[in-house]
């Protein structure tokens, strides 16, 4: 049976330029329980939507009857289908392209491990249904339970994962860390995988809504060999002992071209504590569109560090802040909610 690697498939970094950005619109859900949560968490999608749509199209998909134009604007593209929640990085297809034409990914997905609060039956189906939108030639189904947000890719065949999600006993009971890296390289066309041990303290219980351990808030690449990774410089939150231990792993490692990474430090915004429970505020979950980097804002002394950070490593992208924090409450940020689909061809 063909691999999109063996097609020539391959995932590209999500620096490379887009045909277009793809998002989820919240509905009333367990995430989004109270009206006026609801309310925020539209307007804060919505902010996230116009800030993408100065760069590049935008597709977002609402459940039927719920859009609301007057938060999304007129230029904004909206398709109706069933949802269950709003995290088009995880619930949508991963894009791959062999050059010439766009294929996708579509991961097994079980409600971030089947989490009590999870709802799934609409939103497993919405990889296959935006694929098919999105004009994919091929949509290659994986058993491996999965999602956009639990990877982060270089480009070059590199590919970050983290123990407590693709190994968990919640997502893929059984599965050895051989089985799912095999399976992970067949399907982005990668070569090494750099696993993480775990992921910030917020993202697990009992601190709310969480994904047991996403990479897409704790590390990234920036461009091959370079990777920017969150660090919590406090040390009364229990990310900083976390972190201190991400950061020194990563360092050692080398990529899939024998370059060693050079680590670029990007600290916590300094609030600690978010709902009762330890933040897990983080500016390493952006977004990069053409042009632009969408970056998560806290209203915080240190958004602008942040900023400054991101300017200096894209100096010819725009760097948007786009205050993130309801979307936090929510479980994710502006990464998870956003899925973007590579230009075809990729040069």
């Amino acid at each position: 049976m063909s691999t999109p690697a063996s097609d020539g498939f391959r995932m590209p970094a999500e620096w490379a330029p887009h045909e277009r950005t793809w998002m989820a619109w919240p509905g009333p859900n367990p995430t989004f329980e109270d009206p006026d949560d609801l309310a925020d968490s539209r307007a804060a999608w919505a902010s996230v939507a116009r800030a993408i749509r100065r760069f590049e199209p935008v597709t977002v998909v609402c459940g039927p009857g719920q859009a609301d134009r007057s938060l999304l604007g007129e230029d904004i593209e909206i398709v109706e289908r069933e949802l269950d929640d709003a995290w088009m990085r995880d619930i949508g297809p991963t894009f791959l392209t062999n050059g010439r034409e766009l294929a996708a990914v579509d991961w097994t997905f079980n409600g971030w491990g089947a989490q009590s609060w999870a709802r799934w039956e609409h939103d497993a189906k919405i990889a296959a249904y935006v694929s098919d939108l999105a004009g994919a030639t091929k949509t290659y189904a994986s058993k491996l339970v999965n999602e956009g947000g639990a990877i982060h890719v270089d480009g070059e065949g590199t590919v970050l994962l983290t123990e407590t999600v693709q190994l968990g006993p919640e997502r893929n009971p059984g599965w050895t860390k051989a089985q799912v890296e095999a399976e992970i390289h067949a399907h982005l066309g990668t070569r090494k995988a750099i696993w993480l041990p775990r992921g910030l303290t917020g993202d697990y219980p009992p601190n709310g809504f969480g994904t047991l351990g996403h990479v897409d808030i704790v590390a990234a690449f920036a461009r091959p060999g370079v990777v920017v990774a969150h660090v919590q410089p406090d040390p009364a939150h229990p990310d900083h002992e976390v972190t201190q231990e991400i950061v020194g792993l990563l360092t050692s490692q080398t990529d899939a071209r024998g370059r060693r990474l050079e680590v670029v430090e990007v600290p916590a915004p300094t609030v600690l504590e978010a709902d009762g429970h330890w933040a897990d505020y983080s500016y390493i979950n952006h977004y990069l569109c053409n042009g632009g980097v969408v970056l998560c804002g806290f209203d915080d002394p240190r958004d602008e560090i942040a900023a400054g950070i991101f300017r200096r490593l894209f100096p010819e992208r725009t760097v948007t802040l786009v205050d993130a924090r309801t979307i936090f409450a929510g479980g994710g940020g502006i990464h998870c909610v956003t899925q973007q689909q590579p230009k075809v061809p990729v040069r």
